[in-house]
């Protein structure tokens, strides 16, 4: 196997290639993908704050995968798509979903779905750095992670553990 390949490479190194195009690929079925991409980006950051009960770890990730702080970050980082991941994004948002939100606004819950919409289509199109890109500059404008994570943090160090014993 290849180690230089990205994380999508070396699935299709191992299972084939895909047999469409990211572009043939309907709206919710890129959001079903880029919810799966986003999921495991914010629990390797949570799982970085150390070690805690699978409960301590979950409460954290939902706190921040939930649509409305998906609809929060998508909003922050709007101005910095391209017109082609603009397209992407109101592609997503603008799909009629046989689901509703169940914690969410409607408003809420469409924007997170283009915005998993658009990171369904920059994973499979490679574009990796692009997605923690835009991730992180959302992160950082929303203040996120200070808001969801680090409390929780702080909240365990008050109880005496370290970040290394947590």
């Amino acid at each position: 196997m290849d180690n230089s390949k990205d994380f999508l490479g070396q699935i299709e190194e191992y299972f084939g290639k895909p047999k469409r195009k990211p572009e043939q690929y309907s709206a919710l079925g890129l959001a079903y993908i880029g919810d799966a991409v986003y999921d495991m980006i914010i629990r390797t950051i949570v799982m970085d704050m150390g070690n805690k009960k699978v409960s301590q770890f979950h409460h954290m990730t939902s706190s921040m995968v939930k649509a409305e702080s998906q609809a929060e970050l998508m909003k922050a980082i709007l101005e910095e798509l391209t017109e082609e991941e603009e397209a992407v994004f109101r592609h997503g948002r603008n799909a009629k979903s046989p689901t509703s939100a169940k914690n969410a606004s409607i408003i809420d819950y469409r924007v997170a779905t283009g915005f998993e919409a658009l990171l369904g289509y920059l994973y499979l199109h490679h574009k990796w750095n692009r997605a923690l890109e835009l991730i992180k500059k959302g992160l950082d404008a929303t203040g996120q992670l200070k808001r969801w994570l680090y409390p929780a943090l702080n909240d365990y160090k008050k109880e005496g553990m370290g970040k290394n014993e947590i």
